[in-house]
């Protein structure tokens, strides 16, 4: 029996049994029975909103599904036709040491922070590893580089 039914029949039964209105607590027993019936009414729409704001999930989740497949299928096709060698070219003249030979290029390499030294003004790249070890040694002059930075924010190096 739902929450809408027992309101009714508890409605039915004060009906039924005729109470008279001209009593305080007659008057105060049919308040709350209808209150009861407008509390039902109301957690019957809420489930009906629930129902409905699942099912919609459920199709955008579907709907992400499918645009998850498809882009993993392009990848998969993308990457069986790369071929390194058709963009050795847009390397500048600075980068021609970099050379495809029989190991695998890295494309994902790791994020790399520019760090210049106070003393010599030597400008230095260092790695996310490097950097969260605290410091380094300048290269050019050798004067200790040290790095603070809050956890909250993104890894910044102070000279």
């Amino acid at each position: 029996m739902t929450l809408s039914e027992k309101a009714a029949y508890l409605k039915g039964l004060m009906d039924g049994i005729k109470l008279d209105q001209t009593k305080d607590e007659n008057r105060l027993l049919a308040a709350v029975v209808d209150m009861l019936q407008d509390v039902a009414v109301a957690v019957d729409d809420l489930e009906d909103n629930a129902i409905a704001v699942s099912d919609e999930l459920d199709e955008i989740e579907e709907t992400l599904d499918a645009i998850d497949d498809y882009l993993m299928d392009d990848e998969d096709e993308d990457d069986e036709d790369f071929d390194p060698e058709d963009y050795m070219d847009d390397f500048d003249d600075e980068d021609e040491d970099y050379e495809l030979g029989d190991e695998d290029f890295d494309f994902d390499d790791d994020v790399m922070y520019e760090v210049t030294c106070p003393k010599c003004g030597e400008t230095e790249q260092v790695s996310e590893e490097e950097l969260m070890s605290g410091s380094i040694h300048c290269p050019k002059c050798g004067e200790l580089l040290e790095f603070e930075f809050d956890e909250d924010d993104e890894a910044e190096p102070e000279e």
